[in-house]
């Protein structure tokens, strides 16, 4: 039985990969239940426990190449209040799925769809993965220590920030506008467009000329020697952000940086020079010295953990932050609800594992 503040929303998902499957996932994790419509006989390989973003959905496999299957896939959206596909612009229309179909059938429906670039534009139909997302946006160009080449920050600023958390947001505001008004609507989700809304501090901080498009020169880029990682003695490393000047201080007394040039916190100029001087104090202490230290304290500190790591950190493991799921680690449901808290409903499935079973729940012939 599902539970979760969004239990008795159903959502049809279209198979596809990155963004769409997890914002699959984080509706399943709050109580959603959620199809995947994966593709018969596509190859599709079964379902590990290791699939993490594919946790909590049972499976439909359909043909959408064949009439009868657009049909029963076209049964599933009319008793859908939400749709998730990731496809190019044009494939759901020419697979007869499009939202004009769809909305005929179902004009309630929250029609999500996930790109990168967007339906419209001169980009629209090209290739793309987040890192071009992203870089076109100003975010990737922001990022990384000055003189060298930006950085991938991993596939967490368009995939999943500016992909399936703006789908998941826009996909339960029409479903609530829906609900409202009687009538569903199409939501357009560009990555470009979610990790451009995820930069708005940065460009309001710009149009204050208080950040600058060189790298390494601003408060929250790696510039400012109070808000960066640092490299201790046993080859780890620890991050600092203690940007308010009473975290400052604390950080000054912490690590017994009793210079005064570290008095004028603000002063840009210093920066550099101070930095240098905070990279030789960090390294005279091993990770846990610094921890035994500063952890839990105001300075604004924690260590930098690996993927290993994580999950095994006293705060985590009180907070049960990580789970174990058929022997597999992995990220726990969030956010937390006082009430109506998430769950993961299921381990991944293999493609086509509940055809028969969802077709006799949502009450298809």
């Amino acid at each position: 039985m599902a539970s979760g503040p969004l239990d008795g929303i159903k959502i049809v998902e279209f198979q596809g990969i990155g963004p769409g499957p997890f914002c699959g996932m984080l509706m399943s994790d709050l109580g959603a239940d959620v199809i995947r419509i994966d593709r018969a006989g596509g190859g599709g390989r079964a379902a590990t426990p290791a699939n993490v973003e594919s946790r909590g959905r049972r499976s439909i496999a359909l043909d959408l190449k064949n009439a009868y299957d657009i049909e029963t896939a076209l049964k599933l959206i009319e008793k859908a209040d939400g749709l998730i596909e990731g496809f190019r612009p044009g494939v759901m229309e020419r697979l007869g799925l499009g939202p004009d179909v769809a909305l005929k059938r179902n004009p309630k429906l929250a029609y999500g769809r996930m790109t990168g670039w967007g339906q419209t534009g001169p980009l629209s139909h090209a290739a793309g993965h987040d890192l071009n997302y992203i870089a076109l946006t100003g975010a990737l160009g922001a990022m990384g220590r000055k003189g060298e080449a930006p950085y991938p920050p991993l596939n967490l600023i368009g995939d999943y920030g500016g992909g399936a958390l703006y789908l998941a947001f826009g996909l339960l505001a029409a479903i609530i506008s829906a609900r409202n008004t009687g009538e569903g609507q199409v939501i357009d989700v560009a990555m470009t467009d979610g990790a451009a809304s995820l930069t708005s501090m940065f460009y309001g901080m710009r149009a204050m000329g208080i950040w600058t498009d060189e790298r390494q020169a601003n408060l929250l880029d790696g510039g400012a020697p109070f808000y960066d990682c640092y490299e201790t003695s046993d080859a780890k490393y620890v991050s600092i952000g203690s940007i308010e000047p009473q975290f400052y201080a604390l950080l000054l007394e912490k690590a017994g940086l009793d210079d005064p040039a570290f008095q004028n916190q603000m002063a840009r100029d210093q920066w550099p020079e101070l930095k240098e001087k905070i990279t030789a104090v960090i390294k005279t202490k091993t990770r846990d010295e610094w921890c035994a230290l500063m952890e839990g304290t105001d300075v604004c500190f924690a260590p930098v953990l690996s993927l290993a790591e994580a999950p095994q950190h006293p705060h985590n493991l009180a907070r049960e932050t990580f789970v174990e799921v058929e022997g597999v680690t992995q990220p726990a449901p969030a956010p937390r609800f006082s009430k109506t808290p998430g769950a993961i409903q299921r381990p991944p499935a293999s493609p086509g594992a509940h055809n028969d079973e969802i077709l006799k729940d949502w009450k298809i012939a």
